[in-house]
Parts: C-alpha cells; sequence; structure tokens
C-alpha cells in the first residue's frame, strides 16, 4: 500500500498561527474594501456625474465668456469645484425626494435608495451637507453673487421643480430656470454683470431644455406616468402636442441663439454655426411631430445633446473675448 506523505508546508499541524491569522483576516479585508468601492459607487450615483458635467461645461463656457482674455484659473476651479458640490448635493436630495416614485419606474428602480442600497437619512445628510458646503465654498472664494446665484439655483431644483413634477405638466418650464442657472454662476464667478449678454446665455440654455426633456420625457412617458409623474407625454398619449411644443421651443431658440451677434459680441462664424445647429434641432422636432415615434423621438435627445455643447463652443472660438460683461 503506498503511503501517503503530507509536504512540510501543507501540513495542517505545521501551520503557524501567524499565518492562520493572516489567512483568516485576508478574505475579511478584500470583503471591507468591496462594500467601501461599492458605497462610493452608490455616493457617485447619488450625484448624477453625467449631468455634472454638462452642468460644469456650462458654468465654465460662462466664466470664460465673462471672463475673456483677463480668464483666471485658480478662481475658475474654485467655481467648479463649488458648484460640483452643490450639483452634487442637489442630485442626491433629488432623489430622496423621488426615492418611491423612483422605485416604480425600470430606468430608475436600480437606483441606490430604491434599491435599498442606501438609507434615506444618510442620503438627506449627504445632499444637504454636500450642496451647503459647496455654497459655502463659493461664498468664501468668489464674488457673493457668485454664491446666491448657486443657491437660488441649488433651492429651485430641489424645493420647486421636484415637488411640481407630481402636480402639473408646466414642470418642464419651470424646472428650465435652475437648468439654466449654472452659466451664470460662471459669470458672476468671474466678476461679470448680470447684464443682456449673461441674461441671453441664460435665455438660450432654457430655451433648449424644453425640446431636450420633453424628448427624455416621450422616451421613457410608460415609466413616468406608472410613477404618477406628470410630464407632458405621460397625458398626450397621441404625442401632437408634445410634437408642436418641440417645434416651437426650437424655433424661439433659433433667434434668442443670435443674440451674442446682435450685442456684437460674436460674428459671422458663429451666426453661420447658430442657424445650422437650429435649423437641425428644429429638423428633428419637425420630424417627431410628422411621425410621434419612439425613434424620432431619440433623434431629438441626440441632436439636443449635439445643439448645445457645439453653440457654446463656437461662441467661446467667435466671441470670448468680445462679449460685454
Amino acid at each position: 500500500m503506498k503511503a501517503v506523505v503530507l509536504l512540510p508546508e501543507l501540513s495542517p499541524e505545521r501551520v503557524s498561527p501567524e499565518r492562520q491569522r493572516r489567512d483568516t483576516v485576508t478574505p475579511s479585508l478584500a470583503l471591507r474594501a468591496n462594500t467601501l468601492a461599492l458605497r462610493v459607487a452608490d455616493y457617485l450615483e447619488l450625484s448624477k456625474p453625467r449631468v455634472a458635467v454638462l452642468v460644469l461645461f456650462t458654468v465654465g463656457i460662462g466664466f470664460a465668456l465673462a471672463a475673456g482674455a483677463a480668464l483666471d484659473v485658480l478662481r475658475l476651479l474654485h467655481t467648479l469645484l463649488g458648484t460640483a458640490l452643490v450639483a452634487a448635493g442637489a442630485s442626491a436630495l433629488n432623489q430622496f425626494l423621488e426615492r418611491r416614485s423612483d422605485g416604480l419606474m425600470r430606468r430608475t428602480e436600480n437606483r441606490p435608495l430604491p434599491a435599498g442600497r442606501l438609507q434615506p437619512l444618510e442620503v438627506l445628510l449627504f445632499g444637504a451637507g454636500v450642496g451647503l458646503a459647496g455654497v459655502v465654498y463659493l461664498l468664501v472664494t468668489l464674488p457673493p453673487l457668485a454664491a446666491l446665484t448657486a443657491a437660488v439655483t441649488f433651492l429651485s431644483y430641489v424645493f420647486v421643480y421636484t415637488p411640481l413634477k407630481r402636480k402639473t405638466t408646466l414642470n418642464t418650464l419651470i424646472g428650465a430656470v435652475p437648468g439654466a442657472l449654472p452659466p451664470l454662476i460662471g459669470w458672476t464667478a468671474a466678476g461679470g454683470s448680470l447684464g443682456l449678454a449673461a441674461l441671453g446665455l441664460f435665455l438660450v440654455l432654457f430655451l433648449w431644455q424644453v425640446p431636450h426633456f420633453l424628448a427624455i420625457a416621450w422616451i421613457f412617458r410608460d415609466d413616468y406616468a406608472r410613477a404618477g409623474l406628470r410630464m407632458l407625454p405621460a397625458v398626450d398619449p397621441c404625442g401632437a402636442l408634445t410634437g408642436w411644443s418641440m417645434v416651437a421651443w426650437c424655433v424661439a431658440l433659433i433667434p434668442a441663439s443670435l443674440l451674442p451677434v446682435a450685442l456684437g459680441g460674436a460674428g459671422w462664424v458663429y451666426l453661420a454655426g447658430a442657424v445650422l445647429l437650429g435649423a437641425g434641432f428644429l429638423a428633428t422636432a419637425i420630424g417627431f411631430l410628422r411621425v410621434h415615434a419612439l425613434a424620432r423621438a431619440r433623434w431629438v435627445l441626440r441632436a439636443s445633446l449635439v445643439y448645445l455643447p457645439a453653440l457654446l463652443a463656437l461662441l467661446l472660438l467667435d466671441g470670448a473675448f468680445k462679449l460685454p460683461s
């Protein structure tokens, strides 16, 4: 009969106490590290990073347009950091207030709160704390008007727009106000006053948001209806009113986008680009109006995501050193 020989390093009685403790602790540390990483990911999701990127882009454009050749990089970094905190806090409180409706929608049911990965109290404390920290940071590092604009953005988004989503289809128009304020945070942070040029920038952002969000609301209209959120497409099953609204706001956007030219802040390059971009955006809205199809709504959404960054980039390139602050 062949003997079985245990090698010294594999023999149970030869394993040292130190190694036994290490073998027990290592999986525990790995599990805790993995849990921490998942929690960080959930808090990051609360902050809606994709939305925050667009917000910070518009803040940066507003800052650059107001500053012109005298752009202060350190002040810009203060502006972006403070606004990022405000945006993260607003997004977290939005999800805190909408945790029940989020749980009823397929597109949001796996968010940290409805999925049960985070508790309401910790999200409330995170949102309020981070948002307040952002406003205070802006107040300490920048002109007071920038902090005030950020505070108005935060409060109107969380406590006006969010509750109204359950009460009226006009919530998109109301929500477009805080959505159009971030460029003014950048503008005022750079020392600019809220004159016609700044208000023109606000107007472009305001008008752009309506067809943008109507397209999103049409794509997810069943989800919104299931959750009891009164988005226009959820109460407009045939899509005619949604289509006409998209077209009307896209038409209004074209002359509004030309205000920098009228103020002498942009030239022919921006003028040509703004007209072409506006016409393209309008064409997708007309396409949806003619055929109320999901694919057409997606085209409107894609066009909106091309339109705004391209328009603002053109304005920056052609008018950064011309617009009166």
